[in-house]
């Protein structure tokens, strides 16, 4: 390859060896005959992820600390070290389908208002409550036209990206993809999603309360709290609020505890603990009306427990890192390796 790339593909790992082959391997397919490079940012996999990676002409960088791992700082490793004019970003669990890339980097070059451009994502793992939830959901940022975010990925214009400073910010353990947006359409740019598939994303297998309980653990769900405190740095703490209307949620689900404990500690008994009891099993039975099933009724609202404590851990959390400088990071695979191990071989072989 001469020169800078057109494409760049940024595939973000960790323990995603069960499909990372099958990701690759569509990626290579897809970008067959463009003047592409692509790179694994990978974020301390602890499973086989890296060596099955290995077997492929591609880059695979590394982050060199571990506390720098989570959502945030994945895309920003792959970008660190790509030079392509238009750069797409993936996860290690989608395969990409055929003819999407070609299409979008089209219209990005036909349309120079445009910094991004996405797909439809289609859910493969439906039989978790998580994912069954979110395709329920179908939010507008997932619909074809122009959007206001490109969550599940999508393919990005450099020049946008260093006009808004980096891709993404280090400091968030989720929500990087709209954090991204609402920079970008501060500056001017549009998004928009075409009405075609862009990747099968399989997501997790995990029980839906166990991952419930993960995020929270690995602080994934402290998301909307660090972009809402991100938000305010940057004088846009409105437009946090626009763009996440589970923060609404999450404010009604703590009036409604005050108004539970008032009723249960203060009103008379035993009048104010049955109307407590009443208002504590309302949303449950709503929310299982509404999702016509019991377990995404009840998953629902368990979740937005969840959320809201997350939400202010996150909301409080420190920011550690100014989201410009470099991460730290280690190269361990490079096209040029794959080469010399196919040259030595077949020396041997001779």
């Amino acid at each position: 390859m001469s020169g800078s790339p057109l494409l760049s593909v940024i595939v973000k790992t960790l323990n995603e060896d069960a499909h990372i082959a099958q990701t690759l391997e569509s990626v290579l397919a897809e970008t067959s005959g463009l003047e592409a490079e692509i790179i694994v940012a990978d974020c301390l996999s602890t499973d086989q992820t890296v060596s099955i990676a290995r077997r492929y002409p591609i880059q695979i960088v590394q982050l060199a600390n571990i506390a720098d791992k989570g959502c945030g700082a994945a895309p920003q490793l792959g970008f660190q070290h790509t030079a392509g004019a238009f750069v797409y970003v993936m996860d290690g669990d989608m395969i990409a389908a055929p003819g999407f890339l070609a299409q979008a980097l089209d219209l990005l070059q036909r349309d120079p208002s445009l910094a991004g451009v996405g797909g439809l994502i289609v859910e493969v793992n439906v039989r978790s409550l998580e994912f069954a939830s979110r395709v329920l959901r179908a939010k507008q940022d997932l619909q074809p036209g122009l959007v206001d975010r490109l969550n599940g990925g999508g393919l990005y214009r450099r020049s946008a990206i260093e006009q808004v400073g980096y891709m993404s910010d280090r400091n968030l353990h989720a929500y990087e993809e709209l954090e991204l947006a609402q920079r970008l359409r501060s500056a001017g740019w549009k998004l928009a999603r075409l009405p075609m598939m862009a990747v099968e994303h399989h997501g997790h297998t995990l029980n839906a309360y166990k991952l419930l309980w993960r995020r929270f653990k690995t602080r994934y769900a402290w998301g909307v709290g660090e972009i809402l405190r991100a938000g305010a740095l940057r004088n846009e703490a409105m437009a946090v609020f626009r763009d996440l209307p589970e923060l609404r949620i999450y404010g009604i689900v703590f009036v409604w505890w005050t108004v539970m404990l008032a009723l249960a500690t203060l009103a008379p008994r035993p009048d104010g603990a049955w109307l407590a009891a009443l208002l504590f099993a309302l949303p449950f039975a709503a929310m299982s009306f509404l999702r016509r099933s019991l377990s995404l009724g009840v998953y629902a609202v368990a979740s937005w427990h969840v959320n809201l404590v997350s939400t202010l851990a996150g909301l409080l959390a420190p920011r550690r890192h100014d989201p410009r400088e470099p991460i730290l990071s280690v190269v361990l695979h490079t096209p040029q390796m794959v080469e010399q191990t196919a040259k030595s071989i077949r020396s041997v072989s001779r």
